[in-house]
């Protein structure tokens, strides 16, 4: 679980409600049924005007990645790959083949066994990259669906308010009336300004960031598989793969491999 998912928006939830307490005001009078569901459903159903119904019914599904870390294991990764690249080079690629059904990653696996296979480099580097650019492009899907609410929500905010000040305008005799539309008027407006800002464009933030991560990760199998394939020296390779981590991660991982010789 990724804790800062789960907890920016409780928190983020609890400072909105604490902001209210504040001020004195009982927290139930910003609680109205028909705003909720004018800015949550309008915006919702706004945008799946625009986009399949599967990527509109499926969005939580996606949505999953930015409350669940995966762990690439990228040290783990390089590890391998090097380790693939001395074997090659001492016994040729052939004698990859046997060890490729003990990958869990079927990238890595589709990757090896087209060097396996002795495919042209061009041609596997064109396979595999246009994989890389699918996976991309469906992820840019999903985010796409958040960030088109995190824009739908305030304007349907603002539709409130309209209605809210129309109602008012229309029962300017009736006290009880005019409060009921003030009302609607700038609870919609917080509305839509708390769905889009402390809630969808995080999670649209966070998604951005995973697909990221999984696309840096797919990229140091790509230059990993194309290393192996051209027969570099495995300090190269490692040297070409830890290029793709942060110093501190490189630190590490030639700390774990001096300690290891």
């Amino acid at each position: 679980m990724d804790l800062a998912t789960i907890l920016g928006l409780i928190l983020g939830a609890m400072m909105l409600v604490t902001s209210i307490i504040l001020t004195g005001a009982s927290p139930m009078l910003y609680i109205d049924i028909g705003s909720i569901v004018l800015v949550v459903g309008g915006s919702f159903f706004a945008i799946m005007i625009g986009i399949p119904m599967t990527r509109a019914l499926g969005i939580m599904k996606f949505t999953r990645n930015a409350f669940f870390i995966k762990n690439y294991e990228k040290e783990k990764l390089i590890s391998t790959l090097v380790s693939f690249s001395e074997q090659a080079r001492r016994e040729g690629l052939l004698a990859l083949e046997d060890s490729l059904d003990e990958l869990e990653d079927k990238f890595l696996e589709k990757g090896l066994r087209l060097v396996v296979d002795g495919t042209d480099p061009t041609l596997i580097k064109s396979i595999l990259y246009n994989d890389l650019n699918q996976m991309e492009a469906r992820h840019e899907a999903g985010i796409k669906v958040w960030d088109e609410w995190s824009k739908s929500a305030p304007a349907f905010g603002m539709m409130g308010t309209v209605i809210g000040l129309i109602a008012m305008m229309a029962s300017l005799g009736d006290q009880a009336a005019v409060g009921r539309g003030m009302a609607l008027a700038l609870i919609t407006t917080l509305y839509g300004a708390a769905v889009s800002y402390l809630v969808c464009t995080p999670l649209k933030n966070k998604l951005q960031n995973r697909s990221g991560e999984e696309i840096m990760v797919r990229e140091i199998m790509i230059e990993g598989v194309l290393s192996i394939q051209s027969g570099d020296n495995p300090r190269m390779v490692e040297e070409k793969l830890l290029a793709f981590l942060s110093p501190v991660e490189r630190e590490s991982i030639k700390a774990v491999s001096s300690a290891g010789e």
